[in-house]
C-alpha cells in the first residue's frame, strides 16, 4: 500500500500515538508482576487493582472526548493529556502503593484526553469522502500496533529484569517523547483540533484543567477501594460501570424508539453485539493479568536455548501478529466483497469470537506436552496468542467501523463512548475471570506446587475456552436476523 499523498499531520499522529502506547502497554506489561512481587499482594487482589486502572482507563475518553469537544479542542487536550500521562509514570517511582494509585489516577486522566482525541484528529485531516481515508487509518493503526510491540519487547522486558523502577521511568520518558513529538508537529496539523469556541476556551479551560487534575484522587480512591466496598454483594466500581451504561443503552434506547423503526433495529443490534464484545475482550484482556502470571508460572520461555523470554515479553505475540496480519486481513475483507462472500459484520463478530476460545483450549493440548517441571511449551502461548489475534482482526477494526455506520449521525460521539464503555465493563470482568486462576492472600507463588497451579490454570481456561466457543456459534446463529435488522448496512 502507498503512502504517499497523505497528509503530514497523519505522521505526526503516528508518532505521538506510538509512543503513547509504548508508555501505557510498558506500564501495563509490568503492572501485575510489580503488585505480586514488588507490593506482595496476592492475586486476587492484584486482579482486583489492575482490572480497575484498565476499567477506568477505557471509561476515562467519554468525558475527555466531550470536553474537548466542548472547550478545549482536540490538539490542547491531547498535549494536557500527554503532559498528566507522563507525570504519572513518574509518580509510580515512589516505590509504594500509594504513589502507585495515585500515579494511575494521574495516567486514566491523561488517557482520557489523549486517547479520546488524537483519533479524531486524523479523521479531520481528510475531507468527507477522502477515498485516502481508510489508508490513513491502517497506517495510524500500524503505529499503535508498533508501540505495544516496543513496549512489550523492551520496556516490560527492562523493566522486569532490571527494576521496575528502570521500566516504569522508560514508559514516563516515551510518553515525554511522544508530547514532544506532537508539539513539534503541530503546525502540520492544518489547524485542526483547534477550540470549536475561542471564547469559551477563555472562559473555561483553566476550570476543566483544575478540575482534572483535582479528579486524580478520586481514580486513586477507585482503584484503592472501588474493588473492596460493596452493595448488594458486589463492589463500587462495577455500580458505577452498570449506571453509566445503563443511562447511555437508554438514551441509546429513547432515540432509537423515537426515530423510527429503522434507527430503532440498528440500535437494537448495536446493544445486542455490544454485549457479544463485552464477552471477547473480557476473555481476552487476560494477557497482561492471568496469563502473564501463567507465563511467569507454567510455561518453559527458552527460546531454541538462545535465550529465555521474560514474562512480560510474551504479551509481544498479540502486537508482532497484529503488525504480520493486519493488511492481510484488510485486503482478504476487500477480495471477498468483491466475491459478494464477505461475512456480515455479526458474522465476523461470532467468528473472532470462536477464534479465541480455540485459542484457550489449545492450552488443554498444551498441557498434555507440559515437562517434569509442569511448564507447557512457549510455542503453544504463541499459538494461543495467534489465534486470540485473528480473533481480534475479525472483531475489532470491524466494531469501530460498525458504529460509525449504524450510530444515528448526531449521536455518533454519543455511540462511540457507548462503545468505550463497553471495553471498560470488559476489563472489569476481565479482572473477576483472572481471579478464579489466582493465588490468594498471603500465598507464597514461590512455594507453590506448580502441577496445581498448571492444573487450576488449564481448568479456567479450558472452562473459558468451552463457553466462548458455544457463545460465539450462537451469535453466528443469530447473524442472519440481526444482519436483516441493519438495514442494509455492511
Amino acid at each position: 500500500m502507498s503512502n504517499a499523498g497523505h497528509p503530514k499531520g497523519l505522521y505526526v499522529c503516528f508518532g505521538a500515538e506510538m509512543f503513547e502506547r509504548l508508555c501505557y502497554y510498558g506500564m501495563r506489561g509490568l503492572l501485575t508482576l510489580y503488585l505480586t512481587k514488588a507490593l506482595m499482594m496476592g492475586d486476587v487482589k492484584a486482579f482486583g487493582i489492575y482490572g480497575a486502572y484498565t476499567a477506568l482507563v477505557y471509561a476515562a475518553p467519554v468525558w475527555g472526548g466531550r470536553l474537548a469537544d466542548a472547550v478545549l479542542g482536540y490538539r490542547r487536550a491531547i498535549m494536557f493529556g500527554g503532559v498528566v500521562m507522563a507525570i504519572g509514570e513518574f509518580l509510580i517511582l515512589g516505590g509504594n502503593d500509594f504513589w502507585l494509585f495515585l500515579g494511575m489516577g494521574a495516567i486514566v486522566i491523561g488517557n482520557g484526553y489523549f486517547k479520546a482525541n488524537i483519533s479524531t484528529i486524523v479523521g479531520r485531516l481528510y475531507a468527507e469522502g477522502d477515498p485516502r481515508r481508510d489508508s490513513g487509518f491502517t497506517i495510524f493503526y500500524m503505529g499503535i500496533n508498533i508501540g505495544a510491540l516496543l513496549a512489550t519487547v523492551a520496556i516490560s522486558p527492562i523493566g522486569e529484569k532490571y527494576g521496575f523502577r528502570i521500566g516504569f521511568a522508560l514508559a514516563g520518558v516515551g510518553m515525554l517523547i511522544a508530547v514532544a513529538q506532537f508539539w513539534w508537529g503541530q503546525r502540520y496539523l492544518e489547524g485542526h483540533g483547534e477550540p470549536a469556541d475561542p471564547e469559551r476556551y477563555r472562559k473555561w479551560a483553566m476550570p476543566v484543567y483544575v478540575i482534572s487534575l483535582a479528579a486524580i484522587p478520586g481514580i486513586y480512591a477507585l482503584i484503592n477501594w472501588g474493588t473492596q466496598l460493596t452493595f448488594l454483594g458486589l463492589d463500587l466500581l462495577f455500580w458505577i460501570l452498570i449506571g453509566l451504561m445503563v443511562f447511555v443503552c437508554v438514551t441509546l434506547l429513547g432515540e432509537g424508539f423515537k426515530a423510527g423503526r429503522i434507527v430503532r433495529d440498528r440500535i437494537l443490534v448495536l446493544l445486542t453485539l455490544m454485549v457479544f464484545n463485552v464477552v471477547f475482550w473480557a476473555c481476552f484482556e487476560q494477557a497482561g493479568s492471568s496469563l502473564t502470571l501463567f507465563a511467569d508460572r507454567n510455561v518453559d520461555r527458552d527460546v531454541f536455548g538462545l535465550f529465555t523470554m521474560t514474562a512480560s515479553a510474551t504479551q509481544s505475540f498479540n502486537a508482532a501478529f497484529i503488525i504480520l496480519f493486519g493488511s492481510v486481513f484488510s485486503v482478504m475483507w476487500v477480495k471477498l466483497s468483491a466475491m459478494n462472500r464477505n461475512p456480515n459484520i455479526p458474522m465476523k463478530f461470532g467468528l473472532g469470537i470462536v477464534q479465541l476460545g480455540l485459542g484457550y483450549l489449545l492450552l488443554l493440548v498444551g498441557s498434555h506436552l507440559a515437562d517434569d517441571m509442569f511448564r507447557v511449551p512457549l510455542v503453544i502461548l504463541a499459538l494461543m496468542y495467534l489465534l486470540h489475534t485473528t480473533g481480534e482482526l475479525f472483531l475489532s477494526p470491524i466494531g469501530l467501523s460498525m458504529v460509525t455506520k449504524l450510530a444515528p449521525k448526531h449521536m455518533t460521539g454519543t455511540v462511540m463512548g457507548a462503545w468505550f464503555l463497553s471495553w471498560a465493563f470488559s476489563n472489569y470482568l476481565a479482572s473477576v475471570l483472572a481471579k478464579f486462576t489466582g493465588a490468594g492472600e498471603g500465598v507464597d507463588v514461590a512455594t507453590m506446587d506448580p502441577a496445581q497451579s498448571l492444573a487450576n490454570y488449564v481448568s479456567v481456561y479450558g472452562s473459558m475456552g468451552w463457553v466462548t466457543v458455544g457463545i460465539g456459534l450462537f451469535l453466528v446463529a443469530l447473524s442472519k436476523p440481526l444482519a436483516k435488522m441493519m438495514h442494509g448496512v455492511e
